[in-house]
């Protein structure tokens, strides 16, 4: 039995690498490298399995990706056929970079304890996350759970120490962050240099706050990942960090050759066939 201690990735997109992504992992002296296709079609998930995951209570919400002009018809499912209604929405207008831009709305059922955002690419310079999503997905599907947590510091320390990896925020966001906190009606209780270190986003309003943090994929391709949020009398889904979060995705899209220029010939790998 392998107890599998991971030594990192050799091949894959970053690497420039687009048919193959290879892992090497260790145990002892004896190390071994797994290929895996980078296709819709494959699936692969490395690093040791735990079942003590720290801090992390339930699923807080589930972010679902649809192509352009699917995620109206696919919001006014949820509200016909399960009873859910309309939360929250948001356009290209308002979330969007210098590349590229997204439109969300999120659906719940009526004691608002489900919550589903829905996101759709829309036009911009570049092909968006959202896009990258579908081409390397074969179609519409889940793009991030997020785990609700009473302490997200702790949380993080243990999940970095499993080797969980996370997007990387730059130092300036904290320096504006603390700008504007001095003047907001609310008090962030946690100790802004350590949210700093860890890299947790922190979103407010005038009644609360949130504090989020999302992985890196947890697939060989840019499709599912995590998010871990901690809320203090805020219900919001972090409007305030979006924007950083595209820029954030966007770095490590462009890292993997995949911000690129959004055109009918430029689409990405093939859809997958079911």
């Amino acid at each position: 039995r392998w107890d599998r201690t991971p030594v990192g990735r050799v091949k894959g997109l970053e690497t420039g690498s687009r048919e193959v992504v290879s892992h090497a992992i260790r145990q002892d002296k004896v190390s071994r490298k797994n290929n895996n296709k980078c296709s819709p079609a494959s699936l692969h998930r490395n690093g040791r399995a735990s079942h003590e995951m720290g801090h992390l209570c339930f699923i807080d919400h589930v972010v679902g990706n649809q192509p352009d002009d699917k995620m109206v018809p696919v919001s006014d499912w949820y509200q016909k056929c399960l009873m859910f209604h309309r939360f929250w929405s948001i356009d290209d207008k308002q979330i969007h970079t210098e590349y590229s831009a997204l439109r969300s709305i999120v659906v719940t059922n009526y004691e608002e304890t489900i919550k589903m955002p829905i996101n759709e690419p829309a036009m911009g310079k570049k092909k968006s996350q959202i896009q990258e999503y579908i081409d390397y997905n074969g179609g519409p599907g889940v793009q991030h759970i997020t785990l609700n947590t009473p302490n997200i510091i702790q949380a993080i320390v243990n999940l970095r120490a499993r080797g969980m990896e996370f997007l990387s925020t730059p130092d300036n966001y904290y320096d504006t962050l603390r700008q504007n906190l001095k003047t907001a009606k609310i008090k962030v209780k946690e100790d802004l240099k350590t949210l700093q270190e860890l890299k947790i986003l922190v979103d407010y309003d005038d009644k609360g706050y949130l504090l989020q943090i999302f992985t890196k994929p947890v697939q060989d391709r840019p499709t599912l990942f995590l998010e871990v949020i901690q809320r203090d009398n805020h219900s919001g889904f972090g409007a305030g960090n979006l924007k950083s979060l595209f820029e954030a995705i966007e770095k490590d899209q462009d890292a993997r050759g995949n911000l690129t220029v959004l055109t009918p010939e430029s689409q990405g790998v093939p859809k997958a066939s079911y």
